[in-house]
């Protein structure tokens, strides 16, 4: 057997190129602690906030402060649509980011559409595709206006893919438009139960309708870049929200995936 590497010696000898931060499930709402859709998990709403302050607190500290931090998902609780706070609460988080002299890259969880719809998220401060890499005579990995996804290098040789994990969902999509009518169609097909929240007896558990699923046109996109990235030797981060989705494809050997 060779010889194991000491990790104290990789640790005296190797180079810290960046770092960045992760935040998730922030889900705040001005309100008294309360319980999941499966009542088995405590959530802190108003609180979260507190916890998002420390964690801003702690990058700021850090002797090498993240480039960036991506926030993945469910910013704000979906029990504010019901006090009609949705605005108030997602511009109280933003204000709180905005301590923080770093990009934050945003993806959209379904309490995001619990409290708008997908209209709004694009012309809200939650779409931060602004921030994304363009690359010279590649337009093949340029996203479509179809989803939101896009890339972007936070240092060279590294590239990190934010993809849109509700591409295909029922939530947030006008129910008159064939999209929300084709999701529903393949929902009600591997989800017989008259909750379509609940898993309960399916051989797929995914097929819920607080999850959401890939386009083709989505998928075909990311193995472009994947591709791009493979050819030219960059190390890539997949950033998506929902985990339940796993992604089959060729591509980049040096990939890793938050969400």
């Amino acid at each position: 057997m060779d010889d194991q590497p000491d990790p104290e010696t990789l640790n005296e000898n190797s180079e810290l190129l960046f770092s960045f931060g992760v935040i998730a499930d922030i889900q705040y709402a001005d309100l008294e602690d309360g319980y999941n859709f499966q009542g088995n998990r405590r959530r802190y709403y108003r609180h979260s906030l507190h916890h998002l302050q420390d964690a801003i607190e702690d990058w700021k500290k850090e002797s090498n402060i993240p480039c960036c931090v991506l926030q993945l998902g469910d910013i704000i609780d979906g029990y504010n649509a019901q006090y009609q706070a949705s605005e108030k609460s997602l511009e109280l988080v933003m204000n709180t980011f905005e301590m923080l002299k770093v990009p934050v890259h945003h993806t959209w969880g379904n309490h995001e559409f619990y409290n708008f719809s997908r209209d709004y998220l694009t012309n809200s401060k939650l779409n931060t595709k602004f921030l994304e890499d363009q690359i010279v005579h590649h337009p093949e990995t340029i996203p479509s206006e179809n989803y939101y996804a896009y890339h972007f290098v936070p240092f060279p040789k590294f590239r990190f893919i934010l993809l849109d994990s509700y591409d295909l969902s029922v939530l947030g999509m006008d129910q008159s438009s064939p999209k929300y009518q084709q999701c529903m169609k393949i929902l009600k097909e591997h989800n017989p139960n008259a909750e379509l929240n609940s898993p309960q007896g399916l051989s797929e558990p995914q097929f819920v309708q607080f999850n959401g699923g890939f386009s083709q046109e989505q998928l075909n996109w990311l193995n472009e870049v994947l591709t791009f990235s493979d050819t030219n030797q960059e190390k890539v981060v997949i950033v998506k929200t929902v985990d339940y989705i796993v992604l089959h494809l060729s591509g980049s050997s040096d990939l890793n995936a938050f969400g």
